[in-house]
């Protein structure tokens, strides 16, 4: 007969059938069993006790080595290297370092025709976004352009996503826009502003490619998805208001960010709003959203909206010049020509080095953050892999050298990745077909931009950025998990009513404190037998689990650390005290044995094991026995290499919990 245990829902402690080992039997006789509980176990039931094996001895030297691999090389880069040519060894690097040379020596033409289409679609998009985002950050038009140009001809030598358009983006570039605005004004001191957002772009730079190189991308990780689909909502907001100044026609604008401050400041200046301005501005947002909507239902008409923006740029530029622009403002003139060279411009000393760097740091962070998740998007789609640390060297590269040639803080794209894939990109030569179609705008095109309207550009922006309002995640996140959506709504909020930096730091604020949380206040249950079964499951998910009489069996899942040791003996007291105040209630036998069920803890430190230790102390106090089920290999080997390890004995350290409660019983008498 099969008996079939119905999984009720995620399961996180499965434990594997014992291995066929060398084994000491053990014929046990169940106690007289209470009503509605399980017995110890079957009658005369025959139980082999397995013996738990300590790993093999490391050296010190040996153990730290492992243990350094893998916390910074945990995808074993070097493994192609082994047993190969020192010549072959100088291509395989090469290859890595600069991974255009290897899909490089497999393109054809007929990956050639993908790529030009897909390259020049995107940079229809790329230009007008260009000269939008730039004002986004209060920088003249002309560097979006700049930045359009130069990262993606280094991203498609160093960097390994073939889908990623790279070029300047929202959120980076009003972070940018916001900080350093609060200390120098960009229409007062132009040149100034000019270098800080150069050498925060090499700061920014600087940071990434040395997460990358250090191996330390993990710490990006610490923006939770979460805090930054709440923090994207609410710059989106915000981005979108700071663009009612475009929209309206408004000459004297708030510089602050605060929803309230740009609110008051509409209607405070409701004189000057220009009714020909917002006409063209509710005309062409009206017809961007649409194609926007046309593509997202239907994907095959993603043509649609990337070619939307620079059609509307066109259009409302023949506009302007036709009706001479009366009443509509302008972009103006636009200098002709490549990159100027601004390494000159970097400043790394003075008052101000303090606000590059932080701005730099915060720039970087959020733009690594969009870039490798919109790499891995498109990667995971086409079934490659990308190399987050790579990543972060190639962005980090691309921005420092950027900074060097006029170019603001840079990353990839969501809304340019996403044509770019539904184009047909094949490999990273559509960021140079884009770069290529930039090239030439600069250096033939320029003259014509000069009657675009400044209107068009706040509704390119807010086409762009409305996507960022992400409804259907926060939902989602309420239906699973009420804490990430209170930390949603918090970075939200925060940016929202507060500013964007104080909202950037609540989404990290938050969370770090939900990892603090999880550290120090970790998930236990009491877990019961399973009928039918040797399993113990927790009986807060498995309803048909069944205590075993006298016995208490406390699940801990998650690592022991200083942080939660003294947490660990607070709760199994509680548990303690909880099931004896049950037993005596129900007239049953008190709780002689507690046996901690350690299958889920992946470490433990020296903390941990004094808290094991002073547990079982005050435990035999009482006359119960507390002993240890299923420890993993690091557990095991860090127990018996202390003198917690001898205090507990082999006797009391088990296989797994069935054992436990199968050696136990004659100790449990009462």
């Amino acid at each position: 007969m099969v008996v079939n245990n119905k999984v009720d829902s995620l399961s996180y402690d499965v434990e594997a059938p014992p291995a066929q080992v060398p084994t000491t039997p053990a014929v046990v006789s169940a106690p007289p069993t209470p009503r509605g509980e399980a017995p110890a176990m079957t009658t005369t039931a025959a139980v082999e006790l397995h013996k738990v094996s300590v790993p093999e001895r490391r050296s010190t030297a040996k153990a730290l080595r492992q243990r350094l691999a893998e916390v910074f090389f945990p995808d074993d880069p070097l493994h192609q290297f082994k047993n190969q040519s020192s010549a072959r060894r100088l291509v395989l690097a090469l290859q890595y370092f600069f991974p255009i040379f290897h899909w490089g020596s497999d393109y054809s033409l007929r990956l050639l025709r993908s790529d030009v289409v897909s390259g020049l679609t995107i940079a229809s998009l790329a230009i007008p976004q260009g000269i939008s985002y730039a004002k986004l950050a209060n920088l003249p038009p002309i560097i979006g352009l700049y930045s359009s140009f130069v990262p993606p001809l280094i991203y498609s030598l160093l960097g390994s996503s073939r889908d990623l358009a790279v070029g300047p983006v929202s959120i980076a570039s009003l972070v940018m826009g916001s900080m350093l605005r609060q200390a120098v004004s960009p229409d007062q001191e132009p040149i100034l502003y000019l270098q800080l957002a150069f050498t925060s772009t090499f700061f920014a730079g600087v940071f990434q490619a040395s997460l990358g190189f250090l191996r330390l991308g993990f710490i990006v990780d610490f923006l939770s998805k979460a805090t930054l689909t709440g923090f994207m909502g609410g710059a989106a907001i915000i981005v979108s208001l700071q663009q009612l100044k475009g929209l309206l026609g408004i000459v004297h604008f708030t510089s602050q960010m605060g929803f309230v401050q740009v609110m008051h400041s509409v209607f405070k200046h409701h004189d000057e709003w220009a009714w020909q301005t917002i006409l063209m501005g509710v005309a062409f947002l009206a017809v961007l959203l649409t194609t926007r909507h046309i593509s997202a239902r239907n994907p095959k008409l993603f043509w649609v909206s990337a070619a939307a923006p620079l059609t509307s740029v066109i259009i409302s530029t023949i506009i302007s010049f036709v009706s001479k622009a009366h009443g509509i403002s302008v972009i103006g003139d636009l200098p002709k020509g490549l990159n100027p060279p601004s390494a000159n411009m970097l400043t790394f000393s003075g008052s101000y080095v303090g606000l590059a760097l932080n701005t730099g740091i915060m720039t970087g962070i959020l733009s690594l953050t969009e870039g490798i998740a919109v790499g891995r998007t498109f990667a995971s789609i086409n079934n490659y892999q990308v190399d987050g640390n790579k990543e972060m060297m190639a962005i980090g590269v691309m921005n420092m050298a950027g900074s060097c040639a006029s170019c603001y803080v840079t990353t990839g794209s969501f809304s340019r990745s996403a044509v770019n894939y539904s184009a047909g990109c094949k490999t990273a030569v559509s960021n140079i077909v884009m770069a290529s179609a930039v090239l030439v705008t600069l250096l033939f095109l320029m003259p014509l931009f000069h009657y675009t309207p400044n209107v068009i550009l706040s509704a390119i922006i807010i086409t762009a950025v409305i996507g960022l309002i992400d409804v259907r995640g926060a939902a989602r996140l309420w239906k699973v998990d009420k804490l990430d959506f209170l930390a949603c709504m918090a970075a939200f909020l925060g940016v929202l009513l507060v500013s964007v930096q104080m909202g950037l730091a609540i989404a990290v604020g938050i969370s770090l404190f939900k990892i603090l949380l999880q550290v120090t206040r970790p998930n236990m249950v009491v877990k019961g037998v399973v009928p039918g079964t040797a399993s113990y499951r927790s009986m807060a998910q498995y309803r048909e689990a069944m205590r075993v009489p006298s016995f208490l069996v406390v699940g801990v899942e998650s690592a022991i650390y200083f942080a939660n040791s003294m947490y660990l003996g607070e709760r199994i007291m509680r548990f303690l005290r909880e099931e004896d105040e049950r037993a005596a209630k129900c007239n049953q036998c008190p709780v002689r044995c507690i046996i901690l069920d350690m299958s889920a803890v992946a470490a433990i430190d020296t903390s941990g094991l004094d808290a094991l230790a002073e547990l079982k102390k005050v435990l035999e106090k009482r006359n119960i026995e507390l002993v240890l089920a299923n420890p993993v290999g690091s557990v095991t080997e860090r127990l018996y290499n202390s003198v917690v390890g001898k205090t507990f004995g082999s006797d009391r350290v088990f296989f797994s919990v069935a054992e436990a409660v199968a050696a136990a019983p004659h100790k449990t008498q009462p």
